[in-house]
């Protein structure tokens, strides 16, 4: 909309918002005159000035207007016909976006013979939604008619519903909607619409009108879309007051509950009552109404709340058929198949109006001669407006019933309100925070006869605005907001209404009238808020994107100038400073004239803190151009002669770090992931201004890369003169260390552009000269056995980047320039004191500022190489991420480990086996398989021969891939991985630590939780019951408890040899010394106690068994194979004594156990048949488990005979098919007797197989000829016991000689194993 802006300004123009345009009028731009600061010029008002628009006819005076107030529909009506106009969106041909008020309904609203239209609102009705924002949901045209009817429309002229409330004509209609009170104690006002009739007042209730309009609206949409024509309106809660002591009433206002004070409620009881009139002890609430017209001209009335009862409005009969015809009539017309000669019936019969109550006047306005036209109540219910055929405007107090202020000269006057809050910023600046937010009215008065509108403050104001505007405008105030919201609904809303329009019908525009919140102050707050007024318009230029630079030079600069409390102003300034649009010559000139300004007044007027931010922002902005001036200038020549002969000092050492730093350039130029840049330009003036701050006289870098390469890479690329820029930065009064910072930042953070130049040392060395013989950067009178803080600086800096190869650069060159700076010095104090030039090399050796460079370069050389090593890529698919950054401080920090510790990081990264760890460090990298040259693989005896020992490595490697582990239970390689480095630790006081911490940290939880699941589900438990209980899957739960049985064997083992061995003692180098951090993996496991053996190996035995349950899927519960002291000693701390269990056990519990270790040796001989008689099964993997060898040392742990395991191993053997390694078992029996009495059951089963089960000529002849006994005894065996039956007769026979030799002559079976032999024999010589 275009805005009739009130503005505190002298020469500017507020700029032009949207514009909303009457398709029906021609658009016109705009013409309005802003109102001045000084009013001194403003002519006589009463002059008509304006010039009338002959074409223009006052056709709108006899139409009646409503807008809404969210400015989304405009209804005009004029005698029975209506218009209805939307909002909507336009683009003319310029492309430009404007919102325009089109047509979306036009017909004829009457629907009884001569009625017409009298009065027309529009009202908002608020969503229901959760999500709404404070938009209205839809809108409702409330329409009053000369008949006495009000309907009730949408916003496409669909009737929703009729009330016949009173037979007089309908005057006028208004509506109050729900305000947040502004303070405690006010009265919380309730949403109504009220009716004024010639004789009487109906409210309606806003709460039963927004129910019934939904209902409506809902029904209606039903109808239509069922083609019914049952509608059934809900009725509405109103209330009927017949006003009395009034001669003509043409309006009124509605002004809510209201209770008086003690004293107004006593004065009015006496004069109402008399002297004995009695007093209520609390205040009754009221219904307040004013009205105007004549006799009396302004009348109050009071209707105390409860006097009368709601009454039901009788629609159901009445409106039946005139809601049918009218949703057919709209239906038909949807359709088409309404003939148009169609007649529809009406019903004539009215519904019954309800008697009015009584309400007489309780006071007034006498003046017989004067009759009120209108009356517009203030949006805080205390004022009102009125106009009167007099041509006046009276001011009345609604409180206090009077009249305290008129206006003369506006005949025909239309009056609004517009209430301004104070703004966040002014509220902080002129008053206390915790205060409630302060509120202004304005009083808006069109005068058609004169063509002007003006804003006046109230209640005794001055006018604060005029404006030159047509005679034939309309003014629209509707005096409410959005209907349906309530202190609940409307927290969060944002509601976006309007509070004064004015249409004009010559340029078909609606605007609207702002108003800043400081015309309504005075004196010096009024000044501040003037200038923040300014400030704001400021920053809307500075925002401005459409501005020419030399008009925002002139306007910026004429609002800096115009401000007058230094603190806005200096706010001003910043924001100007700051802004991205203006350009560096335009913030010169205005800071060089708001400079002038300032030194031209009183000294003692100015603030000294303006003065100085004005005068050092000069000063920057200078600086600023001088730079860039010196770096587009072409650099004739490059002083070189200066750093020559330093630099070629320096050219030993750095041919020394080559090689290194050559592998380390070359790994950190890989390609690699990164965002992408924006195209480079001129550093901006705002980010230099932003990242340099003022203290006192002087100025202080706070940024460090940006303003660094701003200031030095073109002198560090050698494109520019370092002695200017030195010169220039010293000028401008920035100190040296600061610069120096600016300079470290850009050679550390650039690292990859310095390695690539090979003259960017030589740079370095010409600008780290001049910055340090800068006034201010080394101490005159600094001693060289002292530690200088500028040089102290450098070095802070080196050990706290991580940019290795810059940093080591950097230490080289500020090393050899304090070396010379020392070295002069020393000589000048030599020549004072002995005169002799020779004697000064002695102050070399003992400065404590080259001692200090001496372990910080050493320092950095070692963080290079392991930097360099680091940095390695990882083989592809490996696990890790980016590689670790290391620094000087960081490796300090983290203590005496912290090296073995990033070693360990990329170890797992670069996802090496222990195995091949174990290589590389006896063969100094010469592995193949691996990336590692020789250079980079010596690094650990070079650099860190003690805090990378083997031990060490092995720890740390150890500890972090069960950290790994512990992240990801799935990857059981990685605990695999762990325990092989644990095993790789040579000295066993390390080993048992490591192992005890690992055991406690991370396997204990996990492992109990393991063997409370298999005791649970009496097996193998299922994926899903190991990934809820356990953490992981049940593959990953197999080899979680392989590596626990190899930690727990491994504790076992170092603590057996721990007394042989003596503790080691830990050192780190000589550098590295001054490490303080936490402590390391190896001194923690040396801190450790040592373990109880005997509870080690319970727990191992443990570990054994769930193994083998997972591994083999035996059904059986795992701690049920222990009594009750076993079950109460496991999942306890490993180094406390606990009972555990002696002596014969149960033989119930051996039987268990016995059955249990069978089940392992059967499984296992059952998956060696597999791979023996399956080629595509993979081969044992020489670090699998033995189970048979495992069955058989825990076979006394568990009190089982082992001989009965080996016999059952040898008898699954033969079973399998496997004689060969039944008979490398045998060997091992020691009961031979039982043994060759199983072993001739399984010779039966096979020779049963061979003679019945195939079924050949030659084996019926030969059991024919066997003994009866014999061939009874083979038909009683099953084959289908064998777990591999087809065997060649050849074992069968060797088989047999076996159990020949094993069972003694006098044995029972003994004939029976030589009747097998000759039989077997017979059918191998027959075949």
């Amino acid at each position: 909309m275009i805005s009739l802006s009130v503005s505190a300004e002298t020469s500017e123009s507020v700029p032009e918002g949207s514009r909303s345009a009457l398709h029906t009028l021609p658009l016109a731009p705009r013409t309005d005159k802003e109102l001045s600061w000084d009013d001194s010029d403003w002519g006589s008002w009463d002059k008509d000035n304006s010039k009338d628009d002959g074409k223009s006819a006052p056709w709108l005076h006899d139409c009646t207007v409503s807008l809404s107030p969210c400015s989304d529909l405009l209804v005009i009506a004029h005698e029975h016909k209506a218009v209805f106009l939307s909002a909507k969106w336009w683009t003319d041909e310029a492309g430009h976006d404007e919102m325009t008020l089109t047509v979306s309904w036009s017909g004829t609203l009457n629907a009884e013979e001569g009625e017409c239209v009298n009065s027309v609102i529009c009202i908002p009705l608020a969503s229901q939604k959760r999500s709404s924002t404070g938009r209205p949901d839809w809108t409702c045209v409330v329409v009053g008619f000369t008949s006495g009817y009000v309907r009730f429309y949408t916003e496409s002229g669909v009737l929703l519903l009729a009330q016949l409330l009173n037979e007089d004509p309908v005057l006028r209609l208004k509506c109050r909607t729900y305000e947040i009170p502004r303070h405690p104690g006010v009265t919380e006002q309730h949403e109504e619409l009220s009716i004024l009739y010639p004789t009487a007042l109906v409210t309606i209730d806003g709460f039963s009108l927004f129910q019934s309009l939904r209902a409506c609206r809902n029904q209606v949409a039903r109808a239509a879309a069922a083609g019914s024509d049952t509608v059934q309106p809900p009725p509405l809660a109103y209330k009927k007051w017949g006003l009395q002591d009034m001669d003509t009433i043409v309006d009124h206002s509605s002004v809510g509950i209201m209770s008086l004070c003690v004293f107004d409620q006593m004065k009015n009881a006496s004069i109402l009552g008399g002297f004995n009139a009695a007093v209520k002890g609390s205040p009754p609430a009221m219904c307040q109404y004013i009205t105007v017209g004549g006799g009396p001209f302004t009348g109050f009335f009071y209707a105390i709340e409860g006097s009368s009862q709601p009454l039901l409005s009788h629609v159901a009969l009445a409106v039946a058929s005139k809601l049918t015809s009218a949703l057919f009539s709209a239906a038909s017309g949807w359709l088409g198949w309404k003939n148009k000669n169609e007649e529809e019936p009406t019903q004539k019969q009215k519904p019954k109006v309800e008697p009015a109550t009584p309400l007489a006047v309780r006071f007034g306005l006498p003046d017989s001669r004067r009759h009120g036209e209108s009356i517009c109540l203030s949006p805080c219910n205390t004022l009102a407006g009125v106009t009167d055929d007099f041509g006046r405007v009276t001011l009345l107090d609604v409180g206090r019933g009077i009249a305290i202020r008129m206006w003369k000269g506006y005949r025909d006057a239309q009056l609004g309100w517009v209430q301004v809050s104070e703004g966040q910023e002014e509220r902080e600046r002129t008053t206390s925070p915790t205060l409630p937010r302060r509120h202004a009215q304005f009083l808006v008065i069109y005068a058609p006869r004169r063509g002007i509108l003006e804003v006046w403050g109230t209640q005794q104001g001055p006018r604060v605005g005029a404006f030159t505007v047509g005679k034939h405008c309309r003014l629209l105030y509707p005096g409410y907001r959005l209907m349906g919201v309530n202190s609940i609904t409307s927290q969060g809303w944002q509601l976006h209404t309007q509070q004064v329009c004015l249409l004009d019908p010559s340029t078909g525009s609606l605007r609207t009238v702002n108003v800043p919140f400081h015309l309504a102050l005075s004196d010096k707050k009024s000044e501040r808020a003037k200038d923040m007024h300014l400030l704001k318009r400021l920053n809307t230029l500075l925002r401005s994107r459409e501005v020419e630079p030399d008009v925002l030079e002139s306007e910026a600069q004429c609002v800096l100038l115009e401000i007058k409390h230094p603190a806005i102003k200096k706010q001003a300034l910043e924001s100007l400073l700051s802004s991205k649009r203006v350009p560096v010559s335009c913030l010169t000139n205005i800071t060089c004239s708001l400079l002038d300004s300032l030194k031209k007044q009183d000294p003692e007027t100015v603030d000294e803190t303006l003065l100085q931010l004005c005068s050092s922002q000069l000063k920057l902005l200078q600086l600023y151009t001088n730079i860039l001036s010196l770096q587009t200038a072409k650099l004739s020549s490059v002083d070189t002669d200066a750093s020559t002969v330093a630099c070629d000092e320096t050219d030993e050492e750095l041919d020394r770090i080559d090689p290194i730093l050559r592998r380390y350039a070359e790994l950190l130029s890989r390609p690699s992931v990164s965002f992408s840049q924006d195209a480079e330009g001129p550093f901006p003036a705002r980010i230099f201004l932003s990242q340099l701050k003022a203290e006192g006289n002087t100025l202080r870098g706070t940024s460090l890369c940006p303003l660094g390469s701003f200031l030095f890479w073109d002198c560090l690329c050698g494109q520019s003169s370092h002695q200017k820029l030195c010169e220039m930065l010293q000028d401008a009064g920035i100190s040296p260390q600061d610069l120096l910072s600016l300079l470290l930042n850009v050679w550390l953070q650039r690292e990859r552009q310095m390695l690539k130049n090979p003259d960017a040392v030589r740079h370095l060395h010409s600008l780290l000269t001049a910055l340090s013989n800068m006034s201010g950067a080394v101490d005159e009178s600094w001693d060289p056995q002292c530690v200088s803080p500028w040089w102290q600086q450098v070095r802070t800096a080196c050990v706290q980047t991580e940019s290795s190869g810059a940093a080591l650069l950097v230490a080289l060159v500020a090393h050899r320039t304090a070396k010379n700076s020392i070295t002069s010095l020393a000589e000048k104090k030599v020549k004072q004191s002995f005169c002799l030039a020779s004697a000064a090399h002695k102050w070399e050796a003992v400065s404590l500022e080259l001692e200090q460079w001496v372990v910080c370069l050493r320092q950095l050389e070692d963080v290079l190489a392991l930097q360099t090593l680091l940095c390695l890529p990882g083989p592809r698919g490996t696990p890790g991420g980016a590689a670790t950054r290391c620094s000087v401080k960081a490796l300090l920090e983290s203590g005496r480990g912290g090296v073995a510790d990033s070693v360990a990081k990329w170890v797992f990264r670069q996802d090496l086996s222990p195995a091949l760890l174990k290589d590389i460090l006896q063969t100094r990298g010469e592995v193949e398989s691996v990336p590692v040259s020789s250079e980079d693989g010596d690094f650990q005896r070079a650099r860190f021969p003690n805090s990378l020992s083997p031990d060490l490595l092995f720890a740390h490697c150890c500890w972090e891939f069960v950290v790994q582990w512990n992240k990801d239970p799935e990857e059981g390689r990685y605990l695999s991985w762990s325990v092989e480095h644990l095993k790789l630790i040579a000295n066993p006081h390390i080993q048992l630590g490591i192992a005890l911490m690992m055991w406690s940290t991370f396997i204990v939880k996990r492992f109990s939780a393991a063997a409370f699941l298999m005791e649970k589900v009496g097996k193998a438990p299922k994926d899903r019951l190991c990934r809820r209980d356990v953490g992981m899957g049940d593959n990953a739960m197999t080899s979680f408890l392989g590596s626990c049985t190899q930690l727990l064997q491994t504790l076992m083992e170092a603590d057996a040899s721990i007394e042989e061995v003596s503790p080691p003692e830990l050192s780190v180098e000589e550098v590295w010394v001054g490490a303080d951090g936490p402590a390391s993996i190896a001194e923690l496991a040396l801190e450790q106690r040592t373990v109880h053996y005997p509870l080690v190996q319970h727990h191992c035995l443990l570990a054994s068994l769930l193994h083998a349950t997972m591994t083999f899927g035996v059904r059986v519960k795992p701690l049920s194979l222990f009594d009750s002291k076993g079950k109460n000693a496991f999942f306890r701390d490993l180094t406390t004594i606990q009972l555990l269990p002696s002596g014969d056990m149960d033989a119930n519990l051996i039987s268990l156990r016995q059955e249990f270790l069978l089940k392992v040796l059967s499984g296992w001989v059952n998956t060696q048949a597999e791979r023996t008689s399956e080629p595509s099964c993979p081969r044992q993997d020489p670090h699998e488990v033995s189970w048979a060898s495992l069955c058989l040392d825990l076979a006394p742990l568990l009190q089982v005979n082992p001989d009965l395991l080996r016999r059952h191993l040898v008898c699954e053997f033969y079973s399998h098919g496997l004689d060969l390694r039944a008979e490398e078992v045998m060997l091992e029996v020691e009961d031979k007797d039982v043994l060759g009495s199983q072993l001739l059951v399984l010779t039966g089963q096979r020779l049963s197989y061979s003679l019945l089960h195939t079924q050949t000529r030659p084996g019926m002849e030969l059991l024919a000829r066997l003994p009866p006994m014999l061939c009874t005894w083979l038909k009683a065996m099953d084959p289908s016991e064998l777990s591999c039956s087809s065997v060649p007769l050849s074992l069968i026979s060797r088989m047999v000689s076996r159990v020949i030799e094993m069972l003694p002559d006098n044995h029972a079976q003994y004939s029976l194993a030589l009747h097998l032999l000759e039989a077997v024999d017979a059918l191998a010589t027959e075949a």
